[in-house]
């Protein structure tokens, strides 16, 4: 009786990197001030030391973007913003600072898990030229073959950075779950995609209004989260984060179909910073 080959018992490679974009989590801690204060001067030393080893954004095990901030109301003291192809590297910062010797001090108050995405409203060369035909632009017009142009320019480095974003330079930050409703009459996963997509050209101009102003990003918690999405804004000034939330609620996609979360604003900061503001080991 013949046999062929051993089957070999190794088990397949397995990868956590999605085929495109990263992994994203949002952590929110607040810190036990009974805690704080049984600690002595030395303890606090050493928990300051390492508090900053763990967030430092240069360190060697670090995500590929890792953003420290503070936040502004009782919902948590401090906030990160963590992004990385391998989950586990963000997720390791999470459990590095629980474990540390300020972890007895730091209760996790909300997070939220989710990956970046290209969305299907983002549109092909194909679509962004009917959209301007349906605009009233002429295919051979100077002006329609000026936009096409710029379009094609312009579209590959607005991918990337959907899928792998720099943050921006900015002071202020706020993020907050959604969904679209699935209400009777109202369901937005039961409406065409060209209704769909025409409502979502509409919600994209609005916030193109505040080009310079504010900049956002939409991560994806289908499947990995309680909310569908998760929306993360930028802005230059507070007030911009204000106002281009009150603008575009008053689109129909967002007026008629969504459905949000908790708010949480706060301040990009250092770790140094941080911990200052939040009068820790101070």
């Amino acid at each position: 009786m013949s046999h062929g080959p051993p089957h070999s018992h190794e088990p397949a490679a397995i990868s956590l990197q999605p085929d495109e974009g990263w992994h994203c989590s949002h952590f929110y801690y607040a810190f036990d001030r009974g805690v704080l204060a049984s600690m002595h001067d030395a303890a606090h030393a050493d928990a300051r030391r390492e508090i900053l080893e763990i967030l430092d954004p240069e360190a060697a095990e670090a995500p590929e973007r890792l953003q420290t901030s503070v936040v502004a109301g009782d919902k948590a003291d401090f906030g990160l913003m963590l992004m990385d192809p391998d989950p586990l590297r963000i997720e390791s910062v999470n459990q590095r600072l629980l474990s540390s010797r300020y972890g007895p001090a730091l209760k996790p108050c909300y997070s939220f898990v989710s990956m970046t995405e290209i969305s299907e409203y983002v549109p092909s060369l194909e679509q962004y030229a009917e959209r301007l035909r349906a605009e009233g632009e002429e295919e051979e017009s100077a002006g329609f073959k000026a936009k096409m142009k710029a379009y094609e320019g312009r579209l590959p480095a607005m991918n990337q950075q959907r899928l792998t974003p720099e943050f921006p330079a900015w002071p202020a930050t706020c993020f907050y779950p959604m969904n679209k409703k699935r209400e009777v009459g109202e369901n937005w996963f039961l409406t065409e995609f060209d209704q769909r997509n025409r409502l979502m050209a509409e919600h994209a101009r609005s916030g193109m209004q505040f080009a310079g102003k504010v900049s956002q990003l939409i991560t994806v918690g289908v499947g990995l989260e309680d909310w569908e999405w998760g929306v993360t804004l930028w802005a230059r000034n507070p007030q911009f984060l204000k106002e281009i939330v009150y603008k575009m609620r008053f689109d129909e996609a967002s007026a008629r179909y969504a459905e949000f979360g908790l708010f949480y604003t706060s301040y990009i900061t250092t770790a140094v910073e941080m911990l200052s503001h939040c009068r820790v080991g101070v």
